[in-house]
């Protein structure tokens, strides 16, 4: 019995060394595609500290499926729980929705369920432009131009809400140019002016030249990696300060604090 014990033992202490080692390491499962050179760039490593990490004879051949131990990658795991999102576990993390969805391959950013384990990337920079193509979107890319314009408009309309409704506000901005009832650029969207009203008092007051706040520029990044808390709404009006009747007799989509938003 006693040896029985000590030989348990030794096993879990091993379990558990190994355990310690590869949290410490970092585990990755290689993926279709994949390239010892593209997994060092992904985790700032080299060719070299991987295939002698892993005891690779040929740096040339790893499979799908392997399991390769990435020297100073610490990996984060994070299992998701009732009620969260994409959107909120990469602002409790600071990365991005698409560095997470690309660290899982996850091909639909909302179909996330209770108990996944999600590995999470590396915390990372948030840009202050928002340089990406969004797939999510069409394939568009946007100017430099346009996305300062963008943020600019999500801060003056939304800086009073909470990041939810700041991210459903450019959501919406961005469902209009993908509808063929508006104009087809971010700019002509945020700009357009129908039979002499403006689109978006913003523009019309001046606010819209008020430099766009770091949450705004998030937000917008959120939504162009598909992010749309406002479940496909094309506009939102706050009910206490309008008195156009026409918005409110449009289909709602969801009420996020102050604003409802409408299809």
């Amino acid at each position: 019995m006693g040896k029985r014990l000590l030989i348990f033992t030794v096993f879990v202490l091993a379990f558990l060394l190994f355990a310690q080692a590869a949290f410490a390491s970092g585990i990755y499962l290689v993926q279709p595609g994949d390239t010892l050179w593209s997994i060092s760039q992904r985790y700032n490593t080299t060719v070299s500290a991987l295939a002698g990490e892993n005891n690779l004879s040929d740096p040339g051949y790893i499979e799908v499926g392997q399991r390769l131990v990435v020297p100073g990658a610490e990996q984060t795991v994070h299992i998701v729980s009732r009620g969260e999102t994409l959107w909120q576990i990469s602002r409790n993390f600071n990365v991005t929705v698409d560095a997470i969805a690309r660290e899982n391959q996850l091909t639909d950013i909302n179909l996330i369920e209770i108990g996944d384990r999600l590995v999470i990337p590396k915390a990372e920079e948030m840009p202050a432009e928002v340089s990406i193509q969004a797939a999510s979107r069409g394939g568009r890319t946007f100017s430099a131009s346009e996305l300062e314009l963008f943020a600019r408009l999500v801060h003056s309309e939304a800086a009073g809400e909470p990041y939810l409704g700041q991210v459903a506000v450019a959501a919406s901005v961005l469902n209009r140019v993908d509808s063929s009832r508006y104009p087809n650029t971010l700019s002509g969207v945020i700009n357009q002016v129908v039979n002499g009203f403006y689109q978006y008092s913003p523009v019309l007051d001046g606010r819209i030249n008020i430099p766009a706040s770091e949450s705004a520029r998030r937000a917008v990044s959120d939504a162009i990696n598909g992010s749309d808390p406002s479940l496909g709404a094309t506009g939102f009006y706050n009910p206490r300060k309008t008195s156009n009747q026409w918005v409110r007799q449009q289909p709602v989509t969801t009420v996020i604090a102050n604003h409802v938003f409408f299809r």
